[in-house]
């Protein structure tokens, strides 16, 4: 019997730094929802440099596309959730900045 039918789902959990990242692989209860499995993850274990309210209170997203609500997305089997680190800078004032620059 494979997990799904034993109500398991495996899912990965992402975070990336500019310089490493980690996918930390999981099999959790179905029903289990996307915050969850961020906790599950404990991803302050293999980044102690980063604050562990960056991973309690991150944006979360499954491949690529960003959840309004992680705490009501209920994984499903193969999913991969990725943890978004905050901007540095706000992408509007960072273009401007650039086009600052090209005019001189």
């Amino acid at each position: 019997m494979d997990a799904e039918e034993q109500g398991m789902v495996h899912v990965e959990v992402a975070f990336a730094l500019p310089n490493r990242q980690r996918i930390v692989s999981l099999t959790l209860p179905a029903g289990t929802h996307a915050r969850e499995a961020v906790r599950q993850a404990d991803l302050a274990h293999y980044f102690p440099d980063v604050p562990p309210e960056t991973f309690e209170n991150a944006a979360l997203g499954i491949f690529g596309k960003a959840l309004r609500d992680p705490e009501r997305h209920i994984l499903q089997e193969g999913e991969r959730v990725e943890v978004y680190r905050p901007l540095r800078i706000d992408p509007k004032a960072a273009r401007a900045s650039r086009a600052a620059d090209k005019r001189g």
